[in-house]
């Protein structure tokens, strides 16, 4: 399984585009973003205080102050924007608000808790301080060149935040990665057919692949439900080729005479994989057909929906131009795009595992405690009762009740 993610790394990325700074969240820049100029742009103080030189308090304390003289103040408002008219000398002191600008001659602002007014005009200080204490510099935030925001890495409300203090009102980002779902089979209908004949189910599955798509910042595009022949699929797939950048074809992978997926993506394209060691999701297929990623899913909703979020999310997210995610390699591969929430529990019961073989369970997450959920993998129940999903490694042979074990977090 990790080999296949590790190994499946199409080239294909979304063009650029550029939108306003304002509705880009989670949006992945296409480039680095970097400051116009430095960020504050001014020396500024942190605290309400005085500005001071801080030579002029070293040995200070409570037993023995130093006295400065007070020789004006740098107010906020209105006169802010020009420069203060005040110099801070040898032996003086400027009183400032936080935020306010550095005047000349100060390298520290004193917090005003550590100083008292003992006569008009003069404070005493009961601490030292160092230079750089108390203020920020003028390119402390950022350097004129400097990176405020990476390439690759979904945008956040924080990243929004130091573009708009840099003054970046527009910012250039990968398009959102369109992405094609044909629903396959014969027995398949919409969801919103009125009754069943016998042997008949509503897609279920397609809804789902759509949202997880756009959580993973894709734009979903329905492709219809193709019956059970070839020619009809090849006839779908073509169609799809030319305006996706990823395309998943639900329950047409399975081994059997009816699921002809193969063997058309084999005349349109290459395969690179088709079964994976993991349960649920054995039969999927991993395939490139015209630059363009192909994933086949199982047919039972929840074995696709596993194996979507395990390789098909990952795929969105790399072809919309993520980096791999800081949070490191997960258990099935390098992570794309944000890392998944999760929390550490311990395993309720044990859980039976085989060797050489990828086990996704899912677990409902009670007071640190982890149950598994069991039942067909046609059960899209089980799937809804849980809070998320453990993995067992591919090389263990199951866990034991009361392991510690990483809970990826539903969302």
């Amino acid at each position: 399984m990790a080999q296949a993610l590790a190994g499946f790394r199409p080239a294909r990325r979304t063009p650029a585009e550029r939108v306003p700074a304002a509705d880009a969240l989670h949006r992945v820049p296409a480039g680095p973003v970097t400051a116009p100029h430095a960020l504050p742009g001014f020396a500024r103080s942190t605290v309400d205080g005085y500005a001071v030189r801080a030579a002029d308090t070293y040995g200070a304390s409570e037993g023995l102050p130093g006295y400065l003289q007070v020789t004006g103040a740098v107010l906020m408002g209105p006169v802010m924007g020009t420069a203060p008219a005040v110099t801070v000398a040898a032996g003086t002191a400027v009183s400032m608000p936080t935020g306010g600008v550095l005047p000349p001659g100060a390298d520290a602002v004193v917090m005003i808790e550590y100083t008292q007014q003992v006569m008009p005009g003069t404070i005493e200080v009961v601490r030292p301080v160092a230079p750089g204490e108390g203020i920020v510099r003028a390119d402390e935030d950022a350097v004129p060149g400097a990176a405020l925001v990476p390439a690759g890495r979904p945008l956040r409300a924080q990243d929004l935040a130091m573009l708009a203090a840099a003054g970046v009102t527009t910012v250039s980002v990968h398009a959102r990665p369109r992405v094609t779902v044909l629903s396959t089979g014969d027995e398949v209908v919409p969801p919103e057919a009125a009754a069943l004949r016998p042997g008949q189910v509503r897609d279920a599955t397609a809804v789902a692949l759509a949202a997880l798509v756009t959580q993973a910042g894709g734009a979903p595009a329905y492709g219809g439900i193709v019956p059970d022949d070839p020619r009809a699929l090849e006839t779908a797939l073509r169609s799809a080729l030319t305006a996706s950048d990823l395309i998943v074809i639900s329950a047409g992978s399975s081994v059997g005479a009816r699921d002809e997926t193969a063997g058309v993506v084999r005349r349109l394209g290459e395969i690179w994989c088709h079964g994976l060691a993991v349960k649920p999701g054995k039969p999927t297929l991993l395939a490139e057909c015209a630059g363009v990623p192909v994933i086949g899913l199982p047919g039972n909703p929840r074995s696709a929906l596993v194996v979507f979020r395990l390789l098909g999310v990952p795929l969105v997210h790399l072809v919309g131009g993520c980096a791999t995610s800081p949070a490191g390699p997960s258990p099935v591969g390098p992570s794309m795009g944000p890392p998944e929430p999760w929390v550490r529990a311990r395993l309720a019961r044990d859980l039976p595992s085989a060797a050489g073989r990828l086990d996704v369970v899912q677990v409902r997450v009670r007071d640190g405690v982890a149950t598994p959920l069991f039942g067909p993998s046609a059960l899209l129940s089980v799937l809804t009762a849980a809070d998320g999903y453990v993995i067992i490694p591919d090389e263990a042979t199951g866990l034991d009740a009361g392991t510690e074990v990483d809970v990826t977090i539903y969302r």
